[in-house]
Protein backbone atom coordinates (compact mmCIF):
# COMPACT_ATOMS: atom_id res chain seq x y z
CA UNK A 1 0.00 0.00 0.00
CA UNK A 2 1.67 3.33 -0.98
CA UNK A 3 2.23 5.78 2.04
CA UNK A 4 -0.18 8.76 1.90
CA UNK A 5 0.64 12.27 3.72
CA UNK A 6 -1.56 14.70 5.14
CA UNK A 7 -1.69 17.85 3.11
CA UNK A 8 -0.18 19.74 5.87
CA UNK A 9 2.60 17.45 5.78
CA UNK A 10 2.83 17.73 1.93
CA UNK A 11 2.78 21.90 2.54
CA UNK A 12 5.54 21.79 5.06
CA UNK A 13 7.83 19.15 2.36
CA UNK A 14 7.43 21.37 -0.53
CA UNK A 15 7.97 24.69 1.52
CA UNK A 16 11.34 22.81 3.11
CA UNK A 17 11.70 22.40 -1.11
CA UNK A 18 10.63 26.21 -1.97
CA UNK A 19 13.24 27.67 0.75
CA UNK A 20 16.33 25.73 -0.58
CA UNK A 21 15.34 27.11 -4.21
CA UNK A 22 14.90 30.71 -2.92
CA UNK A 23 16.96 32.42 -5.29
CA UNK A 24 18.43 29.27 -7.06
CA UNK A 25 18.63 28.84 -10.52
CA UNK A 26 16.39 26.81 -12.92
CA UNK A 27 18.73 25.11 -15.70
CA UNK A 28 17.58 23.50 -18.73
CA UNK A 29 19.94 20.61 -20.53
CA UNK A 30 20.27 18.23 -23.25
CA UNK A 31 19.50 14.97 -22.67
CA UNK A 32 20.76 13.83 -19.15
CA UNK A 33 21.66 17.63 -18.71
CA UNK A 34 25.24 16.37 -20.47
CA UNK A 35 25.09 20.52 -21.20
CA UNK A 36 23.45 23.35 -20.03
CA UNK A 37 21.64 25.29 -22.00
CA UNK A 38 19.97 27.80 -20.37
CA UNK A 39 19.71 29.04 -16.71
CA UNK A 40 16.80 30.71 -15.28
CA UNK A 41 17.04 32.46 -11.76
CA UNK A 42 14.31 32.21 -9.01
CA UNK A 43 13.11 34.74 -7.24
CA UNK A 44 14.29 35.37 -3.47
CA UNK A 45 11.05 33.69 -2.49
CA UNK A 46 11.04 31.08 -5.62
CA UNK A 47 7.31 30.36 -5.43
CA UNK A 48 4.15 29.88 -3.50
CA UNK A 49 2.79 26.32 -1.86
CA UNK A 50 -0.76 25.25 -2.28
CA UNK A 51 -2.35 21.39 -1.83
CA UNK A 52 1.30 20.24 -1.92
CA UNK A 53 2.17 22.07 -4.89
CA UNK A 54 4.75 23.78 -5.72
CA UNK A 55 4.38 26.77 -8.33
CA UNK A 56 7.22 28.75 -8.49
CA UNK A 57 6.99 32.34 -9.12
CA UNK A 58 8.18 35.18 -11.22
CA UNK A 59 7.43 33.86 -14.67
CA UNK A 60 7.50 34.21 -17.52
CA UNK A 61 11.21 34.35 -17.70
CA UNK A 62 13.47 34.67 -20.81
CA UNK A 63 17.20 34.16 -20.64
CA UNK A 64 19.38 33.87 -23.54
CA UNK A 65 20.76 30.34 -24.31
CA UNK A 66 24.51 29.64 -22.85
CA UNK A 67 24.99 26.94 -25.26
CA UNK A 68 22.99 25.16 -28.34
CA UNK A 69 21.36 22.04 -28.41
CA UNK A 70 18.33 20.10 -28.06
CA UNK A 71 16.52 21.05 -24.73
CA UNK A 72 15.06 17.43 -23.31
CA UNK A 73 16.11 17.57 -19.26
CA UNK A 74 15.91 20.12 -16.70
CA UNK A 75 17.08 20.63 -12.71
CA UNK A 76 16.53 22.98 -10.01
CA UNK A 77 19.34 23.65 -7.98
CA UNK A 78 20.52 26.35 -5.39
CA UNK A 79 22.21 29.91 -5.63
CA UNK A 80 25.67 27.35 -4.68
CA UNK A 81 24.48 25.45 -7.25
CA UNK A 82 23.01 21.87 -5.22
CA UNK A 83 20.36 19.78 -7.00
CA UNK A 84 17.24 20.21 -5.43
CA UNK A 85 14.76 18.70 -7.84
CA UNK A 86 16.70 16.72 -11.17
CA UNK A 87 14.80 14.77 -13.70
CA UNK A 88 12.21 17.10 -14.61
CA UNK A 89 11.05 17.05 -18.43
CA UNK A 90 11.23 19.84 -21.19
CA UNK A 91 9.21 19.77 -24.04
CA UNK A 92 6.77 21.71 -26.03
CA UNK A 93 3.70 20.29 -23.98
CA UNK A 94 2.61 17.89 -21.83
CA UNK A 95 6.50 18.43 -20.02
CA UNK A 96 7.46 19.60 -16.50
CA UNK A 97 8.96 22.36 -18.24
CA UNK A 98 7.63 23.95 -21.40
CA UNK A 99 9.10 25.77 -24.04
CA UNK A 100 7.95 26.79 -27.74
CA UNK A 101 10.94 25.29 -29.26
CA UNK A 102 13.35 22.52 -28.14
CA UNK A 103 15.99 23.63 -30.64
CA UNK A 104 18.17 25.78 -29.09
CA UNK A 105 20.97 28.09 -30.42
CA UNK A 106 23.92 29.61 -28.47
CA UNK A 107 22.49 33.29 -27.80
CA UNK A 108 18.72 32.57 -28.95
CA UNK A 109 16.13 33.89 -26.37
CA UNK A 110 14.90 30.99 -24.31
CA UNK A 111 11.72 32.03 -22.37
CA UNK A 112 9.20 29.76 -19.59
CA UNK A 113 6.02 31.01 -20.02
CA UNK A 114 4.17 29.98 -17.18
CA UNK A 115 5.47 28.85 -13.23
CA UNK A 116 6.74 25.39 -13.64
CA UNK A 117 5.11 23.71 -10.87
CA UNK A 118 6.38 20.53 -8.55
CA UNK A 119 3.55 18.33 -7.30
CA UNK A 120 4.40 16.38 -3.78
CA UNK A 121 4.34 12.39 -4.33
Amino acid sequence: MPVSYSTAAKNNRMTAVRDLLNGGKLEIGTAGMAAVLATFTLDATSGTISNGVLTLSGFPKTVAAAAGGTAAAARLRTSANADVVTGLTVGISGADINLDNTSIASGQNVTINAGPTITHA
